[in-house]
Formats: C-alpha cells, structure tokens, sequence
C-alpha cells in the first residue's frame, strides 16, 4: 500500500457528536531509534501491546464550528498539547477532508503514571486516532473493520511513529522486512499468532520506576541525533538482520535466545544515545544495580527474568507465565524495589 491510499474523500454528513476509545502502550523488543521524513522508521521493530497501561480519551466534535482545540489531561487543561494537536489534524486533513470544520474538546487520561518508562504518546496518539476513526465511520460510507484499523494505525504513526503498533494486540511489527508478510513502514501490522510459541503468548512486563522525573532529552531529540551518529547505519542495518533470528526464536520457543537478544536490543539503544553527538546517558545508578542483579539472579537460577529499556533509566522487567512467576516475583519485591524511587512499579503483562 501507498500513501495514496489513505487519501479521504469529501464527506457531506458531518454532525456534532462525542466519541470515547482507549488505546494501549506497547514496549519494543527490537527497537525503532532513527527516523526520515513523514515519519518514516530507518529500520523494522516489534513490539509487545500491554493490556493494562492504557490511555482513554474522549472527543466532543461541534461541527460547523470554526477549527480549534482545547486538551485536558486528568481534568487538567493543557495549552501546549492543544496546539500540539491543532498542529498534527492539519497535518492529516488530506487523509480526513472533513477534519478542520468544526472544534474539538479532548479529555484524556492514562491508567499509568506520568514519566514512567511507559510511553504515553503511543497510547494517547493511539487512543485519538481511534476517535477520529470512530467520527469518520459515522460521517463516510462504511468500510470493513480491518481497512478501519489499518487507517487508524496509518493516523497514528504521523503523531508518535510507535503509536501505529499500539492499534494491536499482541506482537506486531511496523517497518518493512522480508521476514514478515504485510510488513510496512506507513502502518503496523499483527505478527501471526500461528508463528509464535505457547510460552511467548503470556508474558509479564513489570516497570520498575528508577526515576520518575523528566528527561534530559526526548525522544524526537534522540531520532534526530542518529542523523549524525557515526554508528547509525550499521545500527540500522543489525535491527534488520534481528527480524532473521526473532523470527525463528518466536516459531521455536528459545527463550534462553529471546532473552539474549532482547537484552542486547536494549543496550545497543543506550548505545546508540552514548555515541552520539551531543552524548546522552539516560540510565542511572538504580538502572544499573537492576541489570546486574537481574543478570546473577539468572545465573543463580536459571529462571526466565530478563529486562528491556525504553529511552530513559526506567527498567522494564519481562518473565512468562510459565509456573516460575511466583519465586522471580519474589525476587523483584526482596531484591530490585529498592532500587526505585518510593518502591514503585507497575505490573503489566501482555496476553494475545
């Protein structure tokens, strides 16, 4: 598919009404870190949907009204992300022609704390595409729920470029590989459910809050530098290549390869933020205690926890359900809480 393809067509049957969706967060396992223009990913990632950490957002669309937007987040209104969002529909309004007539009053909140290690803009860009998906059926000739969804993912990926897999249950991939069927860099696509092993389809992802603050760079800051990291290509090109073994290890139910390369995709992002100019480390003393005990707790045990990094210090610990859960939960809660500020976490897990 093209992005000609998404171009809406002129709709006659606009009214004003209110619509609500939710939309889950979703935590890469191969990692998306470098974009080009249109948001556009420089190499393929998967990911994992969570099931609790969720954004619910509703939309009051006045229609005939002049364009506008007004945001709050948890009853509070936030001027910033308005503009942020008048901003990303007329970014969109040749995908939906009808998008600038009318004003927009947007509630949101997220199941999940703030700077969490959870991330927000995927759920909360997710959760607003799936509104303007929700408006638009009722203003268009209908189209089937699987075109719908694909659209909304396609919407989504032009506000946050991990939102577009969030649209999904499940692992799901966005970027093209020859490894996965459908793939695409416009949109997210479901990793079929018959390629995966049993012992994959439920996982836990508990978030330990090493530092709950803002960080020292953002996210669009940090693509933006891999313009200029020496090691760029050679990062892009390894993302690719992963998607060759993942794919056997998803199919085969390898964990101790899984956990490997799960933990390798991690670094090599931090990697990435350390060689790049200006030079960021986002972990901190917390993160690192976490990591090293994570990895003697698995040489001690033999058991499945192993951990995953977003960009920021926060710790993503993943381990399945697969009669082991009690004793590393006990693990997490004797030995790895500490670490955190006021013992935080948030307990996830992923289930297809």
């Amino acid at each position: 598919m093209t992005t000609q393809d998404f171009i809406g067509k002129e709709n006659f049957n606009i009214h004003s009404q209110t619509v609500s969706e939710s939309c889950p967060s979703n935590i890469a396992l191969i990692k998306y870190w470098g974009k080009y223009d249109n948001q556009i990913p420089a190499n393929p990632s998967i990911s994992y949907t969570l099931n609790h950490c969720k954004t619910n957002t509703s939309m009051e669309f006045t229609a005939d009204a002049p364009f506008s937007v007004q945001t709050f987040l948890s009853g509070n209104e936030e001027v910033k992300f308005a503009e942020k969002i008048e901003k990303y529909f007329k970014n969109i309004e040749q995908y939906l022609p009808w998008i600038l007539k009318g004003k927009y009053m947007i509630r949101t909140e997220n199941t999940f704390p703030h700077s969490s290690g959870i991330a927000s803009s995927a759920s909360g860009f997710g959760a607003i595409a799936k509104c303007l998906m929700a408006l638009d059926a009722s203003f268009s000739e209908k189209t089937s729920e699987e075109e719908s969804l694909r659209k909304a993912s396609f919407l989504a990926r032009l506000g946050s470029g991990s939102a577009c897999r969030s649209l999904y249950n499940g692992l799901v991939v966005w970027g093209e590989s020859d490894e996965v069927e459908g793939s695409s860099d416009l949109f997210g696509v479901q990793y079929p459910d018959s390629e995966v092993h049993e012992v994959f389809k439920s996982f836990n992802d508990w978030v330990l809050l090493i530092h709950e603050g803002q960080k020292s760079v953002s996210s669009t800051v940090g693509h933006g530098l891999m313009n200029t990291n020496p090691y760029a290509e050679r990062r892009f090109q390894e993302a690719r290549e992963n998607f060759v073994p993942i794919k056997d290890i998803l199919k085969s139910g390898d964990m101790e390869r899984f956990i490997k390369l799960v933990e390798h995709e991690a670094l090599t992002l931090h990697a990435m933020m350390m060689m790049s100019d200006p030079a960021f480390i986002l972990m901190k003393t917390g993160t690192l205690e976490v990591i090293n005990k994570i990895w003697d707790f698995r040489r001690e045990t033999g058991l499945p926890l192993f951990f995953t990094l977003d960009a920021g210090a926060n710790v993503h610990l993943l381990f399945p359900n697969n009669g082991s859960e009690e004793q590393i939960k006990a693990f997490i809660e004797a030995e790895l809480l500490q670490h955190t500020q006021k013992n935080g976490v948030v307990k996830d897990i992923m289930r297809f």
